[in-house]
């Protein structure tokens, strides 16, 4: 059933209130502005009303008509309000002498127009008179003044208030004239007010009868009770400033004013205008845009806003499928997922994807083993993504190493006062080799020595452990195989005719050195050497082993490359001075570390020194080489970090915290350094930047002969040999823990 419309010339304020989008607020503005203007003509003269939309205007047209009694009787009405909204001044004394006729007026306002910069004189308000006097001009009548009067309004708008118009002089307008004594003109009752003495009185006059229009670039109108912007708001140096200071004179094809402007009836120009601005550069574009929004009223900029937001305000996450969803989102950081996932439900779901986590996961080498050990293998629950909890507590187990309270370590007493030559750390068990002749396995949870190795009679100088296998060489010129979970020896492999002083294990195979030049393939199960190597001059200090090829670095300066399989030397690599004591081999690239303070690079294949590492003092002591990345200690008390495949050198890990004796040990990851010294101390240290973070342990006898001989670590525990060569430090292992404690439930 259709509503009952509402006559916007009658309707009062609850009429208007009752309708859509519409409210209190505004129908009291339509109201207002009726009583102002004196009554609609139309349903569009609605958009004249301060704050009212054409959007709501449309919704409601439906809702409204416009009925009006007589279009003359409503011109006159609003004639009167129009010349009724130039108040006179305090100063005004209202002129009894009578008006001069609508022709005199029209002719004065042309000249003025027409001369904007020239003062009006007595002699052309004189030359006016007689028609003043007069009567209207022949085949002017009464139905054809109406119209001049409305061509006069439109004429009237040519001046805005504050522009500079035509000056009159105080002389010229203060003595009554014939305009001012002139009859009322009976055709025309519209009262005119009297002239103001000031010279600002004609353009105030005349600027404030403007109608709105909605030609493009025209000033839109404002009515008397509409507070107006503040000029200074605006640029006045910019290139188009004086485009919001003109008036541009509405012109209506037969005086009738538009409708509201739509896609089907767009304003005047609008194509030509859009077809000028798409063949401008993008400078110009952003130019003109700029000077456009400097001449628009704050409710046109408002509008642009409203449209302009909802582009930067779309979801586009939630709109693609979550396939490609994801995809999107696998390019961020972790740190920004966990940001992304308090954006909303579905973000959530998104950014908690267990596939996804798993991704990052890798890219960082974190696996379940890694966070929680083979033999506590579990997943933590009240997590979507069991990926994401391990890769959260990883991240906790690295803020741990970097600046968590440290927590009282695990002491490991045993070997008396002897030195600890060798040690491993494999799962939760750590196993020590010392010049007692013996070794001993620990279990780093309970801080508890399981068993003691006994069988070597001399003493341990090497070892390798994997899984329940431990293997141990000693001065004994032996090799022994021991089962970890019994503590039996397996098997004793002879062979060697003096100290094995160095060994590699691989599977089930075992290359171990000598300090009589030469290096034997054992078979661990059935303890038989299967290859002897034989080339070296002197003995053997350090030997690698991937499966395929053995090389080895001796005290004869040389580094040899080994086809075990036919017991054949493939390379000798020559270019060290002095002896050569550590070794580190990748199946690509070999590193040898030598006492004549160098560093070399060489490729395996073709036996070529790549690189030849210069920044060290002394005797490389440590190497550890993880994809391409080397670092290496020295007896001059520095670490470096070194790049093989560039030569390069990134950090050097020095400093007023560096260490005050030789590095004796390190071990590194992805994130951190560790390094241990004859001055009783271990020390982390950031890879990346090469930042001193702390000090890991630092023993009170350090500098008066207490030592950290070994370092081992894993990615929770750091296991430290310690000891003394004069008696000030006991012999024993210091197990810290940098492990997330679990919260009991």
């Amino acid at each position: 059933m259709a509503s009952k419309k509402v006559d916007i010339n009658t309707a009062n304020l609850q009429d208007f209130a009752q309708l859509s989008g519409i409210g209190v607020r505004k129908a009291q503005a339509i109201i207002k502005y009726r009583k102002a203007v004196g009554g609609f003509t139309s349903i569009s003269d609605l958009s004249e009303v301060p704050g009212l939309g054409y959007g709501i205007i449309e919704q409601s047209r439906l809702c409204l008509e416009c009925t009006v009694a007589s279009k003359s009787r409503h011109r006159a009405a609003r004639g009167r309000k129009s010349r009724s909204d130039v108040e006179p001044a305090e100063s005004e004394v209202p002129i009894e002498s009578p008006q001069p006729s609508t022709s005199t007026c029209r002719s004065l306002r042309s000249r003025l127009i027409e001369t904007p910069s020239t003062s009006v004189s007595d002699d052309s308000l004189n030359s006016t008179q007689g028609k003043a006097e007069g009567a209207p001009p022949e085949g002017v009548g009464a139905a054809e003044e109406d119209d001049v009067g409305e061509e006069e309004e439109e004429e009237e708008g040519q001046w805005s208030p504050g522009e500079d118009g035509p000056q009159v002089s105080d002389e010229e307008v203060s003595s009554p004239t014939e305009i001012d004594s002139a009859p009322p003109s009976p055709q025309n009752h519209r009262p005119i007010q009297r002239l103001n003495t000031q010279r600002s009185r004609i353009p105030v006059l005349v600027g404030k009868m403007k109608r709105k229009s909605y030609g493009y670039g025209e000033e839109v109108w404002k009515p008397p009770f509409k507070r107006p912007c503040r000029a200074d708001d605006f640029d006045s140096q910019s290139t188009f400033g004086n485009l919001k200071k003109t008036t541009i004179i509405p012109s209506y094809a037969g005086g009738h004013r538009p409708r509201i402007p739509s896609k089907e009836n767009p304003p005047p120009r609008l194509m030509e205008w859009l077809q000028t601005f798409q063949r401008w550069s993008n400078a110009e574009r952003l130019m003109a845009v700029d000077e456009l929004i400097q001449i628009c009223e704050p409710t046109q900029v408002r509008h642009m806003m409203q449209v302009i937001e909802p582009q930067f305000q779309r979801d586009f996450i939630s709109l693609l499928p979550k396939e490609l969803a994801l995809y999107v989102l696998s390019f961020l950081e972790p740190k920004s997922l966990l940001k992304a996932a308090q954006t909303c439900r579905y973000w959530r779901v998104l950014a908690e994807d267990n596939l996804l986590w798993r991704e990052k996961c890798k890219e960082e080498g974190i696996t379940e083993t890694l966070v929680y050990g083979s033999n506590r293998l579990r997943r933590r629950t009240g997590c979507r993504s069991p990926w994401k909890a391990l890769y959260m507590r990883q991240h906790q187990i690295e803020q741990n190493w970097r600046a968590a309270e440290l927590r009282s370590p695990k002491l490991l007493r045993g070997h008396d006062d002897h030195v600890i030559t060798c040690l491993e750390f494999c799962g939760s068990r750590v196993v020590s080799g010392s010049d007692d002749n013996t070794l001993k396995v620990w279990s780093v949870i309970t801080g508890k020595c399981l068993r003691t190795l006994v069988g070597h009679t001399g003493g341990v100088w090497s070892s390798q452990m994997e899984d329940n296998i431990i293997i141990s060489g000693s001065t004994d010129r032996t090799l022994k195989v021991w089962n970890a979970e019994s503590g039996q020896c397996i098997n004793t492999l002879y062979g060697h005719t003096s100290t094995v002083r160095c060994m590699h294990l691989h599977k089930n195979i075992v290359v171990s050195g000598s300090r009589d030049a030469t290096l034997r393939v054992w078979d661990i199960h059935s303890g038989v050497c299967k290859h002897v190597l034989m080339g070296h001059v002197a003995a053997v200090r350090c030997v690698q082993y991937d499966g395929k090829r053995v090389v080895s670095g001796a005290y004869d300066y040389m580094v040899k490359v080994w086809d075990p399989e036919t017991e054949t030397c493939i390379h000798t690599l020559q270019g060290h001075t002095n002896r050569v004591y550590s070794l580190q081999f990748d199946g690509v690239h070999i590193v040898s570390g030598s006492l004549d303070t160098s560093i070399r690079v060489w490729d395996v294949e073709s036996g070529n020194c790549l690189h030849t590492l210069i920044g060290h003092q002394s005797l490389t002591s440590g190497l550890e080489l993880k994809d391409n990345i080397l670092v290496s200690g020295n007896a001059d008390s520095t670490v470096k970090v070194w790049d093989i495949t560039t030569g390069q050198c990134l950090q050097t890990l020095q400093g007023p915290n560096k260490h005050q004796s030789a590095v004796t040990c390190l071990q590194f990851n992805k994130k951190f350094v560790i390094t241990s010294s004859d001055d009783g101390t271990v020390k982390i240290w950031d890879l990346r930047s090469g930042d001193f973070l702390r000090n890991l342990v630092s023993l009170d006898s350090g500098g008066s002969g207490g030592v950290v001989w070994r370092v081992r670590c894993s990615n929770t525990k750091l296991v430290c040999a310690v000891g003394s060569r004069n008696g000030t430090e006991e012999t024993k292992l210091l197990v810290l823990d940098f492990d997330v404690e679990d919260k009991k439930t």
